[in-house]
């Protein structure tokens, strides 16, 4: 492990996530697209156990923190492997939460099968330590019934109905967004030498539900940054790990210029 890189707020580590996350102290969120089922070659590295790195984020996340893993499963002999499954599972043998199940809607079909219904998304699971202590949930959701004054009645386990605890109110323009998200990702510009970069909507929206200024940030599969690029816009501290020097060059430099834009970013 060389010398860790300080950016502005970030804060970058050139090595294997498994040396260095437990060296770390406490973060308040993580956001990260683990390499997942060996479905991409990274470098000639080998294929990564991630259950050891589940633990290891359950360890350094602090109280009332929140991990988004994203991950997906390889297709092998015609039936998906089940990883993604496992991997949450240990989360919670660990003592984390299945906060929620989310999921990354592609736009576009990466691997068609000719005898299933292409598989166009990823899971985007939400750990939690605990109860989650920031949610900041986007409300870019269009009612179709705005402006109708809510009533009606709800329905009790030993059958009794009571009235909705939201009677009278009136429905707003925008709700609160679904826990499937519908994102572009294209693989051009600075994230073009990285053959699976996160789309920078995934962290980005992620980051803002999950964390407030000044909280701290992980990614321990770093990639080419896109985590970090989107935690320094937002005015949050940051902390990427990549093993691969070639992404951890794309990832400082992207990380670079988005500090060097200052505080134009922050919401």
């Amino acid at each position: 492990m060389t010398e860790p890189v300080t950016i502005g707020r970030a804060t970058l580590y050139l090595g294997d996530c498994r040396d260095i996350l437990p060296t770390l102290g406490e973060v308040d969120t993580v956001v990260t697209s683990p390499p997942y089922d060996n479905l991409r070659e990274y470098e000639g590295q080998e294929p990564l156990d991630c259950l050891p790195v589940i633990s290891m984020i359950a360890d350094v996340l602090a109280e009332g923190g929140v991990c988004m893993w994203n991950v997906a499963d390889a297709t092998i002999n015609g039936s998906e492997t089940g990883t993604s499954f496992r991997q949450a599972l240990h989360a919670m043998d660990c003592g984390l939460r299945l906060h929620d199940t989310m999921i990354y809607c592609k736009e576009g079909v990466t691997f068609p099968n000719a005898n299933r219904y292409h598989p166009a998304f990823e899971y985007m699971f939400i750990f939690s330590k605990g109860a989650p202590k920031s949610f900041n949930g986007i409300r870019d959701w269009a009612n179709k019934s705005k402006g109708r004054v809510l009533s009606g009645t709800s329905r009790q386990k030993d059958g009794r109905t009571i009235e909705y605890s939201r009677k009278g109110e009136i429905v707003p323009e925008s709700g609160l967004r679904r826990n499937w998200w519908l994102m572009a990702n294209p693989y051009n510009g600075d994230t073009s030498g990285h053959p699976a970069p996160m789309p920078y909507a995934m962290a980005h929206d992620h980051i803002a539900s999950w964390s407030n200024q000044g909280d701290t940030i992980l990614d321990p599969f770093a990639g080419s940054g896109t985590t970090g690029v989107a935690a320094v816009q937002m005015g949050r501290k940051f902390i990427g790990i990549e093993r691969e020097p070639k992404y951890f060059d794309i990832a400082c430099k992207r990380i670079e210029e988005a500090q060097r834009q200052g505080d134009l970013f922050i919401e």
